[in-house]
């Protein structure tokens, strides 16, 4: 009969296509969110095929108010809520308690997906091998010059988050999960403040021989910074998450500037950088920015050693939520 979709051509559909829960938790996003919602209305992905489980953690702006506007604009949009803890890995984990898809890929609010981000996200999973995917993050354009900044030393490149001395992972701006694979690793440490994203991927390849596929094309622009407080915050975090996964993986901290090395950069820095590359600004061959990034890059250093060394491990983040998923993983 046609339009009849046979069995045989069902599972077809089912593995070319697999079912996908998109989690993303939001604080305060009412500014994002509009652009958000586009992108993720843009997807090239089969809109029957995907849950979008938005999680508002107890924002103090417009944020639920949009979320409940946009249901009907966007198939497959789930509000939802955590008011109970404050952090983004308890919203993550909100999402993924109500997810129907087998496969569960994550980003934030802050962050804009590319219209073919799920279509190549997915497509790793073919090889049941695959238990997560890490995808690219890019700058989204920016004319401050810390943001030019962030973009000519690609902070958030997850070509070295993949390449981490204890193993491979993701952040969560971009990572997905294949949802059958959580049942043994546990969800995100719901208390964590930081540093869940490789406490999650390492966790998970530790209670399997999944391995770790790099979609490298499916992209996600992701906002730097535009402020001086707002970067070092960001660096402060990075040293704060340092010291908690050496609490809890042994990951190895970072040593103490060495002022030996501080002013050795700093010569080969005025010697050769600047020495060389004035000319080159003034010609307009180069970006300032360029010149000045070797002593942004040691205050960012220090304020992440700093943030090492403050960091303190709150008991409640060992606690690790537990995880059994649904026997049937496809929705109905």
């Amino acid at each position: 009969m046609a339009g009849t979709i046979t069995m045989a051509e069902a599972v077809t559909i089912a593995d070319v296509c697999p079912s996908v829960s998109v989690v993303i938790p939001l604080y305060n996003a009412g500014r994002d969110l509009p652009d958000l919602l586009h992108c993720l209305r843009n997807q090239t992905y089969p809109s029957d095929r995907v849950q979008y489980l938005l999680v508002d953690n107890n924002s103090q702006d417009n944020t639920a108010t949009l979320l409940a506007q946009a249901v009907p604009t966007l198939p497959g949009l789930q509000p939802l809520t955590e008011a109970e803890i404050q952090s983004s890995y308890a919203a993550r984990n909100r999402g993924i308690h109500s997810a129907t898809g087998d496969l569960i890929l994550f980003t934030d609010g802050d962050c804009r997906p590319q219209p073919q981000w799920l279509e190549r996200m997915v497509q790793p999973f073919a090889d049941p091998a695959v238990g997560l995917v890490v995808g690219q993050l890019t700058a989204l354009p920016g004319s401050h010059w810390l943001e030019r900044y962030a973009k000519h030393r690609e902070l958030m490149d997850q070509r070295y988050t993949l390449a981490h001395p204890l193993g491979a992972y993701g952040q969560t701006a971009n990572l997905g999960v294949r949802r059958s694979a959580l049942g043994l690793s546990g969800l995100f440490r719901p208390y964590l403040t930081t540093g869940g994203d490789a406490d999650l991927c390492w966790r998970l390849q530790r209670s399997a021989p999944w391995t770790v596929a790099f979609a490298e094309t499916a992209i996600v622009q992701h906002r730097h910074r535009s402020t001086w407080s707002g970067l070092m915050e960001q660096w402060h975090r990075y040293g704060t998450s340092n010291g908690y996964l050496h609490h809890l993986h042994g990951a190895k901290r970072q040593s103490p500037p060495s002022a030996r090395r501080i002013f050795y950069i700093l010569g080969r820095w005025l010697l050769k950088e600047v020495g060389l590359g004035v000319g080159s600004v003034v010609l307009g061959q180069k970006d300032w920015v360029q010149l000045v990034a070797t002593p942004i890059d040691l205050w960012c250093d220090y304020v992440r050693y700093r943030g090492q060394q403050r960091s303190q491990l709150p008991a409640a983040a060992h606690t690790i939520e537990p995880y059994t998923p649904p026997t049937d993983l496809r929705p109905t």
